[in-house]
């Protein structure tokens, strides 16, 4: 099954000030966070949820076909 990911603008903003390493790890857990429903919240509720790579987080919520993630974070 193919997932939409939508990003906030400020998630974009976010991305464009990382450094490579910052931005390659917040995409990676982004990939996770899509490929993991069970973490997903209810879809198309107020309800959010948060992922964590070693070094990143994302905080997103669900729809029946994808994510929308609404922030990001990276410990440089």
């Amino acid at each position: 099954m193919t997932y939409r990911v939508d990003l906030a603008v400020r998630v974009e903003d976010a991305l464009a000030d990382l450094p490579e390493t910052g931005r390659q790890e917040v995409l990676e857990t982004i990939a996770a966070a899509l490929v993991r429903r069970d973490v997903w919240p209810e879809p198309g509720g107020w309800d959010a949820a948060l992922v964590f790579g070693s070094r990143s987080w994302v905080a997103f919520t669900a729809y029946p076909d994808g994510i929308d993630v609404v922030s990001v974070g990276w410990v440089g």
